[in-house]
């Protein structure tokens, strides 16, 4: 058994294996970080607090480090030595903040019983997604086997790592979050819809990056009614795997 509870936005806490990660912590409070720049709105970030959860964990994984994933909170707050899994690329940028126990997957590693796989993602559309590159997805499997997607959006390596690895669960950031100009940069309702038809009715898609970030457009009661079947948790909400 797995278990997965959401903080907020894309920040996670997974349970696998007697291990916990954190993925992805944005530990600020409210309007510690300005609106995202040419968006449709001008709100500080986050839009709203943590909830009042234990933070207890074994290391962290960051997918990118986008300061709605990896925020000034969030330095300040992690011990210099809590080990730290990231893409290769930007593993020097965590050591340099003085992170002593950096350990960038390049392609695949194993921490505390969890084999942890680095995946493709897309962080957009065209021209959008190579400005906002470099971002990453992973699969974490231990005696459950959970695909976080990270920022992308649908394309073809979504599905093609959905085959080749099996998940039994999909976790997508959804939110279409969203510039002025260009297509959504994170995955809207069509795209959850997409990662539901594909994985079929045995595998759950968890949804989240939803209603703290002032770009992401698309709010839990609107992918709600939109797509059926998914699993969509509220702030300190957990899910069983």
């Amino acid at each position: 058994m797995a278990r997965l509870t959401l903080v907020r936005h894309a920040t996670l806490l997974v349970e696998m294996a007697d291990t916990t990660l954190l993925v992805d912590p944005m530990l600020g409070a409210p309007g510690d970080i300005p609106p995202i720049p040419n968006t449709p709105n001008d709100r500080e970030n986050p839009l709203v607090p943590l909830p009042d959860l234990d933070l207890d964990y074994d290391a962290v994984l960051v997918t990118h480090r986008h300061r709605d994933h990896f925020d000034d909170a969030a330095r300040e707050r992690l011990a210099a030595d809590v080990p730290l899994l990231c893409q290769p690329v930007e593993a020097d940028e965590f050591r340099e903040e003085g992170f002593e126990d950096v350990r960038p997957v390049d392609d695949d590693l194993s921490f505390g019983g969890i084999d942890v796989t680095r995946t493709p993602a897309r962080h957009g559309h065209g021209d959008l997604a190579e400005q906002m590159a470099p971002v990453s997805g992973f699969v974490l499997d231990a005696d459950t086997r959970l695909y976080l997607a990270g920022d992308t959006v649908w394309y073809d390596a979504v599905p093609e790592t959905i085959d080749a690895h099996d998940p039994d669960a999909v976790l997508v950031n959804a939110g279409a979050a969203q510039f002025v100009e260009g297509e959504p940069i994170t995955m809207d309702a069509a795209d959850v819809q997409a990662v539901v038809d594909h994985v079929g009715d045995d595998v759950p898609v968890i949804a989240d990056h939803m209603d703290s970030i002032n770009h992401c457009l698309l709010t839990r009661e609107d992918l709600r009614a939109a797509v059926a079947d998914v699993v969509i948790p509220a702030d300190g909400e957990t899910v069983e795997m």
